[in-house]
Formats: C-alpha cells, structure tokens, sequence
C-alpha cells in the first residue's frame, strides 16, 4: 500500500505540527504498514524498526514484540542512549544479530504493537492502518506461502486479543485504511 504524495505530505504535515519524533505505524498484519513507513523513513531521512525484527517468531505475537520494542528501542531512546536491538530470525527460529539504530531527528516504528500504550509517555504520533481480515489474509499468504496460513490464522487472533487491551485504533493519531486513504 503505497499512499498519495496527498496523503503523504499530509502525513508529514501532522506529525510536524505535533513535534513528534517518534512515528509509530500500527495495525493487523497485512494491512500495509511496512509500505507505508518505508515512506514517512524516506521522507524523513530517518531509520524504520520493524517490529517483525522484534517478535519472538510466530508464538511470541505482538506482546512480546512490545516488550523488545520497550527493552531494547524505547527505554534507551527515552534516556538518550543509542538504540540497539537484536533482529529474529524467522527462518532459524532464533535470534541473529544485532542492529544500530543511527540517531536521526526522527525514528519510525511499523508493526502490530509499535504504538502499545508504552510509547504514549514518549510523545509518539500514532499511525492506525487496517483492513478487512480477507484481504490482509490474502496479502499475508501471497507473501508466506500457504504452508503459513495455520500461523497467520493464529497471528490474527492473537492480535486481535492485543489490540482489544491497547485501544490501539481509538488512540492513534490518524488513520488509514489498507488502501493509502484517510479515514475518519
């Protein structure tokens, strides 16, 4: 989901406006967020932290990606430290090597869980981006394989579950849908 230079320079016109340096792109999988936040990093000349970096694998579901996300970004973000963390290896089903993250004027966060009630304390702008189960389903097997669909069914509940407790989409900042469009 690659959105208008419209709906993109509106983007950054808001996140502007709320002198936010953290942009964090959330909502269900499949829905267009790692597209989306390719944009705003470009625009902003700064790093993108993908939460599927974070996750442990498929059983660890957002919260625990959460977790890293607070551990290893955000905490040492919030202390002005560098920003480090270790990437998962999905393939290997264990962790790999780690990442600097270079400071920048702004750092941009996508995946189910980058906007959890914890970075609310760190001034972040939140992204909600969504759409229907179908289509992010479909997205999601075009891009795994139909040998993940008891995986992605399984992804789908345990997010819905996160999401319930974060009042994630009723907290954002701006909302999109899976399409590159500006909801109410």
């Amino acid at each position: 989901m690659t959105v208008s230079p419209a709906v993109l320079g509106d983007l950054l016109s808001r996140i502007r406006s709320a002198d936010a340096r953290l942009v964090c792109v959330d909502g269900p999988a499949g829905s267009g967020k790692t597209t989306l936040a390719a944009q705003l990093g470009d625009a902003f000349e700064a790093p993108v932290v993908h939460m599927d970096d974070l996750y442990e694998g498929w059983a660890g579901g957002p919260d625990a990606g959460a977790a890293n996300l607070r551990r290893w970004v955000l905490d040492p973000l919030a202390a002005g430290e560098p920003v480090r963390y270790r990437r998962y290896d999905w393939v290997e089903d264990d962790w790999a090597e780690w990442h600097d993250v270079p400071p920048s004027t702004h750092l941009v966060v996508e995946g189910c869980g980058a906007a959890a009630r914890q970075v609310d304390a760190l001034g972040a702008f939140r992204i909600w981006v969504e759409a229907d189960d179908v289509e992010r389903l479909r997205r999601g097997l075009e891009r795994d394989g139909d040998d993940a669909r008891e995986h992605w069914l399984r992804w789908m509940a345990d997010e819905a579950a996160h999401y319930e407790r974060e009042s994630t989409r009723v907290r954002a900042d701006v909302r999109l849908d899976g399409f590159g469009e500006l909801t109410p």
